[in-house]
């Protein structure tokens, strides 16, 4: 395996968890076929990559436009909404509070998704990804604070849906949900 090939499977758990992040069941993209695509090119590209600068950022930046590109491609490609294209994914998890939590990440918008991701899962910071998606950092920031509220009202929503009186767990249980919603600070 050439050097550059292994520098850039380096990154391939993160680029894994961007690419599942950004295909939700909303968009008829495969997380995979997207990795793999994002791979292809990274390598076949390799010699346009600048030494000393971010590799991980390049590669991001490279998934964040494939998927963009590959999101319009599907667009062209089929009549009507692309979110009525595909099924809802099924995922079986042991723990129910991680169905609350996917499905209130499925409820953010795509930008608004990435942002977070990139942030809570990567650990990048608000300069590399306003980098990485060529947008201003502030407004990295106004997308990272919109979704986190955004996760904090649904989640919230969700766990006092079913409770006529409105003495719902949640509220007895605000101190350990917001210690569960502070990791995504």
């Amino acid at each position: 395996m050439k050097k550059n090939e292994h520098q850039v499977l380096e990154h391939l758990p993160g680029l894994r968890r961007y690419a599942y992040a950004l295909c939700n069941h909303r968009t008829p993209i495969d997380p995979e076929d997207l990795v793999q695509e994002c791979l292809a090119r990274a390598i076949a590209r390799f010699s346009q990559w600048q030494p000393g600068t971010d590799l991980r950022a390049w590669l991001f930046t490279m998934m964040h436009n494939l998927f963009i590109n590959m999101l319009r491609k599907a667009a062209r490609e089929t009549t009507g909404n692309i979110s009525e294209t595909t099924e809802p994914a099924t995922a079986a998890t042991a723990d129910p509070g991680m169905d609350d939590l996917d499905k209130a990440l499925q409820t953010l918008s795509a930008d608004q998704r990435s942002i977070l991701m990139l942030v809570t899962l990567e650990g990048l910071t608000y300069q590399q990804i306003a980098s990485m998606l060529q947008i201003p950092v502030g407004t990295v920031m106004s997308r990272l604070s919109r979704a986190r509220q955004q996760l904090r009202d649904t989640l919230y929503q969700d766990e006092n849906r079913g409770d006529p009186t409105g003495n719902s767990k949640a509220k007895s249980n605000a101190t350990s949900n917001n210690s569960n919603i502070r990791y995504l600070k």
